[in-house]
């Protein structure tokens, strides 16, 4: 895997204007009428998409100047792809905005990349609608799909616009050193911060994956996650389409249709991210699960939890772990198989892929320091951040780190004279470990770690035990703050099964059974479900405002009441006691 990868992306730096739409338009020579992107909207060969993407390569021509924005708020579907690939084959930046944001939250994104035009998929015009009145910046607005009258159609646009292959004086000088897209962060907890891409990433993340995933022109990968995002976006379909493969694109994840989907596409490949597993797992046995052609699952967020469970029950031959992130500059992969961990850097490439951990001081939320002023490396099994050394070196773009569109959320992201004066790392924000084998296992975000009775608790292994007991199906765990004590204490939102009721004594026996004292819930509210991003990831912002008071939250929360040994219900006057410190912790 990894000799195939290391051959796939070694003449990335040696050839800077041979960009990803370059790398497309030369396939469609090759695979021309063979599928590229299949759904169950459209599907487009390989000559189709050059074709497609050569329209909207003429259409910014026109309409962007090197290096101006354009905004794209569209449903996941192939015409998603051959937008981005046309608009920065000349040179233009997409910002990929994602589809489940509305209002001011919307706005947000749109404004920090101050976009010149923006492309409107017909079914989100409400959501742009509520968004509108919060827009300082001002984008002409082009409507994909039906008009609703006063919006101009880009299809009548295009209609008037040739898809034959762009000539040499229509082309500009566009390299891998040029920016190419915005993707945003998630915003788990606030606002999404835009990371600026470069051609080289889209280029390189293709070709590395193509090599690991050794991809061949039968191959065809499913791909359910959203394409706004770097991994559903670039990934799961760049890697596809540099070795002659193709992209089966679902709009939006269905547990209950995905086999079905697997099986109907045949499917060879599918690209997860952990909680997408969790779901199936949770379905009930379907009739296709084991009729599949899947050779290989790759993606992200695969726990130990559910790993085995996921593999055997579905009969997965092969998962590909790996660990990164849209902007940063660290990566690490699984090729081993090694259950739970999320991956590991060969001492052949650790000049490429310059990581470590470092000691973190929880209190401050900042690594630690010793007395020159400098971090200290964690010792294996040791819990710290990871941080990856930023260079500027041409050979190991690797290294680099491309910041935001804010100078200031660039900078914050960058940790200075780690080891050496002069030195800069970028800080990942996450918490690991890793074994005498040198394999990587996460262990919590940085912000979601809290520390209470003066140990330091890891919410992602706590809610990894919570979900290990019988009929919960999810959870998240966060910290809250109680009046006269230090640091703050563990509360547990759970999700559990239909028509079932939470065994309140088994659950203390479980959570003793295998968690410190100080890492078991002192809270515990039960959800019909809990919100999510569109990556999946947990939102925790509003359960933590919510806090425990029973006066403003209508699910069912319990305390931990340690004279009594028993969860108990939360009602105001246990909550007030608590307040006024005549409880005890």
């Amino acid at each position: 895997m990894w000799l195939r990868a290391l051959e796939m992306t070694a003449h990335i730096p040696h050839d800077r204007t041979r960009t990803l739409p370059v790398v497309v338009q030369d396939l469609a020579r090759t695979f021309g009428e063979m599928p590229a992107a299949v759904s169950a909207r459209e599907t487009l060969t390989y000559s189709q998409l050059a074709r497609k993407s050569n329209r909207y390569a003429r259409w910014a021509r026109s309409a962007l100047a090197k290096g101006e924005v354009l905004c794209l708020l569209m449903p996941n579907r192939p015409e998603y792809l051959a937008i981005w690939l046309g608009v920065t084959r000349v040179g233009g930046v997409v910002s990929l905005l994602n589809t489940n944001l509305t209002g001011a939250s919307l706005a947000h994104c749109i404004d920090v990349v101050r976009p010149k035009h923006l492309i409107l998929a017909q079914e989100l015009i409400d959501d742009f609608r509520a968004a509108q009145p919060h827009v300082t910046s001002d984008p002409k607005v082009w409507l994909s799909g039906p008009g609703d009258g006063d919006l101009p159609q880009l299809e009548e646009e295009l209609g008037k616009i040739s898809e034959e292959e762009l000539t040499e004086s229509e082309l500009r000088s566009v390299s891998i050193d040029d920016r190419a897209l915005c993707i945003y962060t998630s915003g788990t907890t606030g606002l999404p911060k835009a990371a600026n891409i470069s051609h080289h990433r889209l280029v390189y993340w293709s070709h590395w994956f193509a090599g690991l995933l050794n991809v061949q022109p039968t191959d065809r990968m499913y791909n359910c996650l959203p394409m706004y995002h770097s991994v559903g976006g670039v990934v799961a379909t760049g890697a596809m389409l540099v070795k002659g493969g193709s992209v089966a694109i679902r709009e939006k994840f269905s547990a209950r249709q995905f086999w079905d989907d697997v099986v109907q596409w045949d499917c060879t490949l599918f690209q997860y991210i952990g909680e997408l597993c969790r779901y199936l797992l949770r379905t009930p046995v379907h009739p296709r699960e084991k009729e599949h052609r899947l050779r290989l699952c790759c993606g992200n967020g695969l726990g130990l939890d559910v790993w085995t469970e996921f593999k055997t029950r579905f009969q997965i031959p092969q998962i590909l772990e790996f660990y990164a992130s849209t902007e940063g500059n660290v990566s690490m992969f699984n090729c081993e198989g090694q259950p739970g961990a999320v991956g590991r850097i060969p001492a052949f490439l650790s000049h490429r892929f310059p990581a470590t951990i470092v000691k973190f001081d929880a209190e401050n939320d900042v690594p630690f320091r010793d007395e020159r002023g400098f971090c200290v490396r964690c010792e294996p099994e040791e819990a710290g951040e990871v941080i990856g050394k930023i260079t500027s070196d041409r050979a190991n773009y690797s290294g680099r780190f491309e910041g935001y569109t804010s100078e200031d959320q660039t900078e914050r992201k960058i940790l200075r004279n780690v080891f050496e004066h002069g030195d800069a790392w970028f800080r990942t924000g996450d918490l690991m470990r890793n074994d005498r084998k040198g394999y990587f296992y996460f262990v919590d975000r940085i912000g979601d770690t809290f520390r209470w009775k003066g140990e330091n608790v890891a919410t992602y292994e706590v809610s990894s035990v919570i979900m290990s007991f019988p009929g919960i199906v999810d959870a998240t765990v966060y910290g809250v703050t109680i009046p006269a004590t230090d640091g703050r204490a563990g509360m547990a939102a759970v999700v559990i099964e239909d028509k079932l009721n939470l065994d309140l004594v088994a659950f203390r026996e479980h959570v003793i059974m295998h968690l410190p004292e100080y890492a078991r819930p002192l809270f515990l509210r039960v959800r019909k479900e809990l919100e999510i991003t569109g990556t999946f990831k947990k939102m925790k912002c509003n359960l933590v405002n919510d806090g425990y008071d029973p006066r403003h939250i209508t699910d069912a929360v319990y305390f931990f009441d340690a004279v009594r040994q028993e969860f108990v219900a939360l009602g105001s006057t246990i909550y007030d006691r608590i307040q006024s410190g005549r409880m005890r912790l």
